[in-house]
């Protein structure tokens, strides 16, 4: 059974998204603030984790960027507001995936559901390893190395690298990859995909590598460019 945790000091929102969770097939934990969501999610390996931006003691903007220090658990931010900046810090910070309140249940549970499919494995047994230059990528166990060196990635972020590293030179637009990598039920915008490549490219950068880059096409996308 897969786990989840819902974090929001709401207890009315929290009781009824717990509500459509367990209809959903999930072994639901719930937490009010942000230490109580940040030990739950250190202590147990949750799926999922619905994650509210203002809770007491530690806002859901602090908690995620704990949790993505050990762990690329998938993670949905809830805030209150529309605001850009709320939305592109989530993304920033690690989160997968952001709904602003009021919200549908049903809506959570939608995307729940597609982010869970794409990062089901999957069901053949060719093992998917892609290796180019000092870049390694490995989507079977979600392990990323430049030079034997490994770089902590979110599974939307090496999603991403494993298209990008496959189709070298390629260009794909944001809408494609937004498509492709969250599908046509994900209810955010090209936004979201600016927001990962950039955290993505500090992440990459961590360790040289001349040969290859991430590259902005203006107007149009991004793509894996071949340097040398």
């Amino acid at each position: 059974m897969q786990k989840i945790l819902i974090a929001d000091d709401n207890k009315h929102i929290v009781s009824i998204l717990e509500e459509y969770a367990k209809k959903e097939g999930f072994a639901v934990q719930t937490a009010y603030d942000g230490n109580e969501a940040l030990q739950k999610a250190q202590n147990t390996d949750f799926d999922m984790i619905l994650l509210d931006v203002m809770m007491p003691h530690k806002d859901g903007f602090e908690v995620c960027r704990e949790i993505r220090k050990a762990s690329t658990v998938p993670i949905i931010m809830i805030t209150a507001r529309g605001e850009d900046f709320e939305r592109v810090m989530g993304l920033d910070n690690g989160a997968d995936d952001y709904i602003v309140k009021p919200f549908s249940p049903g809506e959570v549970m939608a995307r729940i559901r597609a982010i869970l499919r794409r990062i089901a494995p999957a069901n053949d047994s060719s093992t998917q390893i892609f290796s180019f230059a000092s870049l390694t990528v490995n989507l079977d166990e979600y392990i990323t190395q430049i030079d034997n060196v490994k770089i902590t990635l979110t599974k939307k972020e090496t999603e991403i690298l494993w298209t990008l590293v496959t189709n070298t030179n390629k260009v794909f637009s944001r809408d494609s990859l937004l498509n492709s990598l969250w599908g046509y039920e994900y209810f955010g915008d090209a936004r979201t995909v600016d927001s990962h490549i950039k955290r993505l490219r500090s992440k990459l950068d961590e360790v040289p590598h001349p040969e290859w880059e991430i590259k902005t096409i203006w107007g149009v996308g991004y793509k894996l460019e071949v340097l040398s």
